[in-house]
C-alpha cells in the first residue's frame, strides 16, 4: 500500500498568495487580461492610480480597468480549505469594517429606525433570518428612456428602499426586479450606478467600494426597462 504524502501549506504559498500586499489572497480577483490573480481589495486600489497589471505589467483597460475584473469564488474555498482558521478571521474582519463604517454613517446622516426584521431577531436570537454576512442599503428607482425618473413600460416598485447582504450580485438584483415588476420575458432591464451599467458578477460590497462615493447616503440604482423588438 502506498504512503500518502502529507504537503505542507508553504509549499502552496507561490500559488495562494497576493503579490501585491504578499498575504494570502482574500476575495482572489482575477484580472482577464493577464490572468494573474491578486486580493480584490489589492487590485481596485491599485487601479485608482494605475491601468497597467502591478505584476507584469500590461495595459489592462484604457479607461476602466475594473470592468476587467473577475472573482474567483473556486480559488477563495481551496484556499480557506488549505489555511485553518482564515475564513472565520477574515468572517470576523469583514463584520468589523461594517459595523464600524455603518456607525460612521449613522453619525453623519439622520437616525432611522431599526428593521423590524432586525427588531425580531434581537428578541428571538436562535431564530435565523440569514443575516449574519453584512448588510447594505440600497435605493432601486425605474428611469425612463428619456433619462426622467418615473414610470416607464412598468411601473416602478412600490418599496424602492430595501437591505441586503453585501454579497449580492447585480445579475440577482436583475431577477428580483423581474420577478417582482412581472416582466414578460420579452423585456429586459440594466442596473446603473452613477450612469454606468453595472456587470452581472459586480456584488453590492464590490459597487459600494468602487462607484458609489456619497458615504452616509444609501447606494441608488436605476433600472430601464426596455422591450427586444
Amino acid at each position: 500500500m502506498s504512503v500518502q504524502r502529507k504537503h505542507l501549506v508553504k509549499e502552496f504559498n507561490h500559488f495562494i498568495t497576493c503579490y501585491v500586499c504578499k498575504g494570502y489572497l482574500i476575495k482572489p480577483t482575477t484580472v482577464t487580461e493577464c490572468l494573474h490573480t491578486f486580493c480584490k481589495s489589492c487590485i481596485v486600489q491599485h487601479f485608482e492610480d494605475s491601468n497597467d497589471c502591478p505584476k507584469c505589467g500590461i495595459q489592462v483597460h484604457e479607461t476602466n480597468p475594473l470592468e476587467m475584473l473577475r472573482l474567483d469564488n473556486t480559488l477563495e474555498e481551496i484556499i480557506f480549505k488549505l489555511v485553518p482558521g482564515l475564513r472565520e478571521r477574515e468572517q470576523q474582519q469583514e463584520i468589523e469594517f461594517w459595523k464600524k463604517n455603518r456607525s460612521k454613517e449613522n453619525d453623519d446622516g439622520p437616525k432611522s429606525k431599526k428593521p423590524r426584521v432586525d427588531e425580531e431577531n434581537e428578541q428571538d436570537a436562535d431564530q435565523d433570518y440569514h443575516r449574519s454576512d453584512p448588510q447594505i442599503a440600497i435605493c432601486l428607482d425605474c428611469l425612463r428612456n428619456n433619462g426622467q425618473m418615473g414610470e416607464n413600460i412598468v411601473k416602478g416598485l412600490m418599496k424602492k428602499f430595501i437591505r441586503c447582504s453585501t454579497r449580492v450580485t447585480v445579475g440577482t438584483i436583475k431577477k428580483f426586479l423581474s420577478l417582482k415588476l412581472k416582466l414578460p420575458s420579452s423585456y429586459e432591464l440594466d442596473v446603473l450606478c452613477n450612469g454606468e451599467i453595472m456587470g452581472k458578477d459586480h456584488t453590492m460590497e464590490f459597487i459600494y467600494m468602487t462607484r458609489w462615493r456619497l458615504r452616509g447616503e444609501n447606494v441608488m440604482f436605476y433600472y430601464p426597462v426596455f422591450e427586444y423588438k
